[in-house]
């Protein structure tokens, strides 16, 4: 997590797997990617940014011929503690990985979780995404002071919606603008949504004042006229979104972004777990992950086993401190 900020929390974004049939020797099942049977869990409902995440990557570990026949599957609920605790109940089960990110390690401490990320197996972070501050194209809020404006004037009646629990980044992220205005946290109306896609309809419905989301998950309706984003929440403006402002620029001294990864069961072998390392590296280095990434407006953040777990490590006591700080 990079902090630019004493407060600034940042991180960055999520995955799944999947592809055609390769043609392989006796030898790949221990150096191939292939997984037969694999499952790939996604801990919110559809249209959310874990779940567009893992969908994008699954096209595209099929169009490398990385592996195939990998299901995709939704189980929501809690802010993704719901899925947390499926995943780490399978233990030693090296056919099931998990998309995910730091909205999952904010539910798991908001929700008092019986079970964190420290008790599943680390495989890679790949993305790292800012959050966009949008709003319905009918909104009466046309910039981001205006917005300001009104939501300092009373605080209760401009509700923000984030696609996580407290804790998470679509949390964090608007608490973060709302201390940088001179907006007390404690005061912010925030209503939690378990991912972007539920998320979307309150604010294409005007239910919200304005909602906080990452950029891929929301690319397509701002591009579409659907949404208008009056600013971007990391430390430069989005190829995509040119007109939106950061924060910063904006007078706010918020620098934050979200980011992705995947975790698997706790109990995997060496050998199982190298697989799964395996499939994601090359997922990754492929040119059809690299165009995905152009596409949605996700940085590469690639990080892989150990140190990726001791990233997860510090998150976690990131968003203690951070909550902490903010009073909440």
């Amino acid at each position: 997590m990079r902090l630019r900020t004493p407060l600034a929390l940042l991180g960055a974004a999520v995955l799944v797997l999947a592809g055609p049939p390769l043609l392989s020797t006796g030898s790949d099942s221990e150096t191939g990617t292939q997984i037969p049977g694999l499952r790939f869990m996604v801990p919110n409902t559809p249209g959310g940014g874990y779940d567009i995440t893992a969908r994008t990557a699954a096209k595209n570990a099929e169009d490398a011929g990385l592996t195939h026949n990998i299901e995709v599957f939704n189980l929501p609920g809690a802010g993704g503690t719901v899925g947390l605790s499926r995943l780490v109940s399978e233990h030693g089960n090296g056919k099931l990985a998990m998309s995910m990110g730091l909205g999952v390690v904010g539910a798991a401490r908001s929700n008092h979780a019986p079970k964190t990320l420290a008790d599943t197996t680390p495989i890679a972070r790949l993305t790292e995404e800012q959050d966009v501050v949008v709003v319905a194209k009918d909104s009466p809020y046309k910039t981001i002071d205006e917005l300001i404006t009104a939501w300092k004037k009373d605080p209760g009646k401009v509700p923000v919606g984030g696609g996580s629990s407290p804790g998470g980044p679509d949390h964090l992220a608007p608490m973060l603008m709302a201390q940088a205005a001179g907006i007390s946290p404690k005061s912010v109306n925030y209503i939690p949504f378990d991912g972007g896609g539920e998320l979307l309809a309150s604010i294409l419905g005007n239910k919200v004042g304005f909602g906080v989301s990452g950029v891929g998950e929301y690319l397509d309706q701002i591009k579409a006229g659907e949404l208008r984003v009056l600013a971007v929440t990391g430390p430069e403006r989005v190829d995509d979104l040119e007109d939106a402002p950061t924060l910063k620029e904006s007078g706010y001294d918020v620098d934050f972004t979200n980011w992705r990864g995947i975790v698997a069961p706790p109990g995997l072998s060496e050998a199982e777990r190298n697989k799964l390392t395996r499939l994601v590296e090359e997922l990754h280095a492929s040119p059809e992950w690299k165009k995905s990434l152009e596409q949605n407006g996700w940085d590469d953040a690639f990080l892989a086993g150990e140190e990726f777990g001791a990233f997860l490590d510090a998150q976690d006591k990131r968003v203690v401190s951070v909550l902490k700080e903010l009073g909440l």
